[in-house]
């Protein structure tokens, strides 16, 4: 096990409510942004074997908690008819590691059990998946072109993990003219506190930081 869960399915929902409000006073009123569902795409983030399934090398014990949220958002965009993309960080061996090469001394490997998508959160025929070998969703992928060729302007960020992967999606996302939403309860990492940090960062300045029933429901908390 690679870190204690800070998230479980019995108190997430107060969690949720605890996080929101820590980040209030990074939070401002943001008139000019609402969450469309027929423009928005749906991310999910690296929800990969290795970080998500408890034989994993990196297991993060607190996907347990998110899984079942991201599968209530996966159902309500399938409903809606909204667009739904994947990603799936991997890599080809050392000679694609880049940075992330001098930072960490293991990696997923493409074409293993480890870097496919866990079954709870299976991807529907038709639905992308683009594969990725850095944080960056959007870097050297075909990412952008796919969502501006389906009229999204809008993304909602869910996955793995929160300060890494999802949050340098999200900042991408938003320097390219994307509004971009966080559902705070279907995001997750190795611990509150990079969990907490990161959504202070993106309320700051890049995202609507929300949670998953609100979304559903039609409000952003």
């Amino acid at each position: 096990m690679y870190t204690e869960p800070f998230v479980t399915h019995d108190n997430i929902d107060d969690k949720l409510t605890e996080w929101l409000a820590r980040i209030d006073r990074y939070t401002h009123p943001r008139p000019n942004l609402t969450l469309k569902p027929e423009k928005c795409a749906l991310l999910v983030v690296d929800m990969l074997h290795y970080f998500a399934d408890p034989g994993g090398r990196v297991y993060l014990p607190s996907t347990e908690a998110i899984i079942p949220r991201i599968a209530t958002l996966l159902k309500h965009w399938r409903k809606i008819g909204g667009t739904v993309v994947y990603t799936q960080h991997c890599h080809r061996g050392s000679e694609d590691l880049g940075m992330l090469g001098k930072f960490f001394s293991d990696f997923i490997r493409c074409g293993k059990k480890e870097s496919e998508i866990i079954p709870e959160l299976s991807p529907l025929p038709g639905e992308k998946i683009f594969r990725k070998n850095t944080y960056d969703a959007f870097y050297r992928t075909k990412l952008d072109g796919f969502l501006r060729s389906r009229s999204v302007e809008q993304v909602l960020v869910t996955g793995v993990l929160t300060q890494m992967c999802c949050e340098t999606t999200a900042r991408s996302a938003f320097v390219r003219g994307y509004e971009v939403y966080i559902p705070a309860d279907a995001q997750t990492t190795s611990s509150e506190e990079l969990h907490i940090g990161s959504l202070q960062n993106l309320a700051s300045g890049f995202a609507v930081i929300t949670g998953t029933y609100s979304i559903c429901s039609g409000g952003q908390e």
